[in-house]
């Protein structure tokens, strides 16, 4: 062959291949990964964890919060805060180098934490929202801010108390801004009628506001899904399940469903003609969703009441998964569980993830495959397969420390409620200390 040809081989060659790997890594740029899905379909990544632990790239010093990490075009994006005088504290955006570690830029502002939890009044809570050449962080005390995620630079932000007359809940604001086309979405819980509003992504501009705000928001994740043929903003609040037009607002269906205390944490999740939802008070609510106009009714729903004597999966922080016809997920006080998507019924229980059992247990579960990443709240990355047959662990490291405060008396002393982002084979994951990225590629 001639030398020429056999170098332009090569080149081919090696182009073909940069291109594949480019295509097989993904980014990872807003809570719970692309779409809000939980999935993480990058290949290549290690079946088992090293005996030594995860090869760690960097770790970068940072502030409290509970907000996980964006990654997005080679930048980490992530929000968290330090205590001043009293209750008062100062918020803070930033953006880290994703190869190196290094602090690309940082923006602040002031927040004051009084009327909150205080015990859990450590910092933001929502996990910032990449989209191309902007980034969107919410403070726990509701402040928006559009920045340029080159710079920092603030292109608009809003204050949900002083612009909107929301009242702040207990646990602060939670819900991560959402990208529409051209609109953010955002759970504001203001009045008149503004629980959820719609703004120009690019100026700030209030294109709609729906739904009344006679109770507080809640703390939920809006997510988009599309059924019926018709895209849907699904907003579970303390009142109800709703699905909104997300380009006007309008309402096209609601389902009723009181949560105590507010707390709907966990996202809803779709999967087919179903859609879940589940509350640490008041346990799951299964809807069918219509085949052929947009519109839902209750297949099944948790009987119990009781945070201790649960029925089905009564989840607080983390969302369950659907998985063929099961549902896989953490209930109240750490119990793993699989149950039944038609009915609810219990099909096994195991304590194998967590091992602890302690209110409020939690682990986040990420499907990468035909397996799942598991972090729980005991600082520890599991990989497990999830079967009617039960709970199949795989493999268990140690990711990194608990450092979250927690009210109750808990093994460690402390919890692990931060949930991690799954890029480009590795894992960025934060405590109150720090933030560290790790490899999870499959060796050569």
């Amino acid at each position: 062959m001639p030398l020429f040809k056999s170098v332009r081989s090569v080149v081919l060659l090696g182009a073909f291949l940069l291109a594949h790997a480019v295509l097989q890594a993904d980014d990872w740029p807003e809570w719970r990964g692309a779409g809000r899905a939980g999935v993480w379909n990058e290949t290549g990544i290690l079946d088992t964890f090293p005996a030594g632990g995860l090869k760690v790239r960097w770790r970068t010093p940072i502030y409290s919060g509970y907000a996980g990490p964006s990654v997005s075009a080679g930048r980490g994006f992530l929000t968290d805060s330090r205590r001043t005088v009293g209750n008062r504290a100062i918020e803070r955006a930033l953006a880290i180098d994703e190869h190196t570690g290094a602090v690309l830029w940082t923006q602040e502002w002031p927040a004051d934490y009084t009327g909150l939890q205080l015990i859990y009044a450590i910092g933001p809570r929502a996990t910032p929202t990449a989209d191309g050449a902007r980034v969107y962080v919410l403070g726990a005390m509701g402040r928006l801010l559009a920045l340029d995620a080159a710079t920092g630079r603030i292109l608009w932000q809003k204050d949900f108390v002083r612009d909107f007359d929301a009242s702040v809940p207990s646990w602060g604001m939670s819900a991560a801004p959402l990208v529409d086309g051209d609109r953010l979405i955002a759970l504001v819980g203001g009045e008149p009628n503004a629980k959820v509003m719609a703004f120009n992504k690019h100026t700030g501009e209030e294109l709609w506001r729906a739904l009344s705000s006679d109770w507080e928001p809640g703390y939920n994740q809006p997510t988009i899904i599309t059924h019926a043929g018709v895209r849907q903003l699904i907003v579970w609040h303390p009142r109800a399940i709703s699905s909104l037009d997300p380009a006007t607002g309008k309402v096209h269906w609601e389902v009723a469903s009181e949560v105590d205390m507010g707390m709907t944490v966990a996202t809803p999740v779709h999967s087919g003609s179903h859609l879940l939802v589940t509350s640490f008070y008041n346990g799951a609510r299964m809807l069918k969703l219509d085949h052929d106009t947009p519109g839902a009714s209750m297949l099944w729903a948790g009987k119990s009441n009781s945070e201790v004597a649960t029925d089905a999966i009564h989840s607080t922080i983390s969302t369950p998964v659907i998985d063929g016809n099961y549902i896989y997920g953490v209930d109240s006080h750490g119990e793993l569980r699989c149950l039944e998507l038609a009915t609810g019924k219990r099909v096994w229980e195991s304590m194998a993830l967590v091992k602890e059992r302690a209110r409020w247990a939690t682990a986040f579960l990420v499907k990468n495959g035909d397996r799942y990443f598991i972090n729980n709240d005991r600082g520890e990355l599991v990989i497990a397969k999830l079967s009617p047959s039960g709970f199949h662990e795989i493999s268990r490291t140690r990711l990194i420390e608990p450092t979250h405060p927690y009210a109750r008396r808990r093994e460690l002393g402390a919890v692990h409620w931060s949930h991690p982002a799954y890029a480009n084979k590795h894992i960025f994951v934060r405590n109150d200390r720090e933030l560290l990225k790790a490899s999870l590629a499959r060796e050569p």
